[in-house]
């Protein structure tokens, strides 16, 4: 298990380079500038502004003195929220963002693995053609349908949940959750019905029923582990789709995660906190990724030697 994790913290760090690299260049690449505005700033205003944030340095320097701040931990001042640093907002934006993906990434895996249970101990009949049926509406529904369906008729026409921010108690979490778990728990239970039913027709669970085991000790204790192997292996993917979907999420509930701030600093071309926020987003990621190879390792063994 040592050697899985050092071989993945030897591809992480790179990798996550190459990501910063990317990024950095392609937003200096786009459009526009972080000065721009209705009213155009006078050539030695912008000059100044452009010389107090380093943006008339070439842009392999800028690079540089990035990626160097980045290695000591500060992400730079922000160009737009000029009260603020990066940091500072991205501490404030990343606690609603991990909470709605961890309280979605566990609703997922309950309807998910739930639902692909009861399909593959009913493989064939009615209940695993709906189960079926329904996971694969789920997957195929966006989430910025499901937002906005959500909070049309449970906020606005029922009243039962609020529509927008945070607010009190743990209420406006109902409806973002749900619509970031919907398509990862559609995919959960695919994955978790076809890998249960392949590991009912091997034969040591016919050994285990020709020895008399009752179907449940045969179906948790035999059947159930190996059967989630492939579910193991999504999640990795199902992290960055929850972290990317959260993006979505937040802007259509007005949450004040990192999503709202991702969005902001796009469209001002706030490189410091575009950047910030992709490069958080991309170790969560890779940390998501190496978290999912271990369990795929602790219900695999053979992972461990490969």
């Amino acid at each position: 298990m040592l050697a899985l994790i050092t071989r993945r913290l030897m591809t992480a760090i790179p990798t996550l380079l190459v990501i910063i690299l990317a990024s950095f260049f392609l937003m200096r690449l786009a459009p526009g500038g972080p000065f721009d505005g209705e009213r155009p700033l006078d050539p030695e205003t912008q000059a100044a502004l452009q010389q107090a944030y380093g943006l008339d340095q070439p842009l392999w320097e800028q690079a540089w003195l990035y990626v160097s701040r980045l290695v000591q931990g500060d992400f730079g001042p922000s160009l737009v929220y000029r009260d603020f640093s990066v940091s500072e907002l991205i501490a404030q934006g990343l606690p609603i963002s991990l909470t709605l993906g961890g309280l979605a990434i566990l609703l997922a895996l309950l309807i998910g693995v739930t639902a692909g249970l009861f399909a593959a101990v009913r493989a064939g009949e009615a209940t695993d053609k709906m189960i079926m049926m329904g996971a694969t509406v789920a997957t195929a529904l966006p989430t910025f349908v499901t937002g906005p369906a959500l909070a049309l008729f449970f906020g606005l026409w029922l009243g039962l949940l609020p529509v927008s921010g945070t607010g009190d108690g743990m209420a406006w979490l109902v409806m973002p959750v749900v619509a970031l778990a919907l398509p990862v728990s559609g995919a959960i239970a695919k994955l978790t019905r076809a890998g249960l039913a392949s590991v009912l027709k091997q034969d040591h669970i016919r050994t285990a029923r020709a020895r008399g085991l009752s179907e449940t000790k045969i179906l948790f204790k035999h059947g159930l582990r190996p059967a989630l192997v492939p579910v193991a292996s999504y999640l990795g993917p199902a992290a960055a789709g929850l972290l990317t979907g959260a993006v979505v999420v937040e802007t259509v509930f007005g949450l004040p995660g990192l999503g709202r701030y991702f969005v902001q600093g796009a469209l001002n071309r706030d490189y410091p906190l575009v950047l910030g926020v992709v490069t958080l987003y991309a170790a969560l990621i890779i940390l998501f990724n190496l978290f999912a190879d271990l369990i795929y390792g602790w219900l695999d063994p053979r992972m461990r030697e490969g």
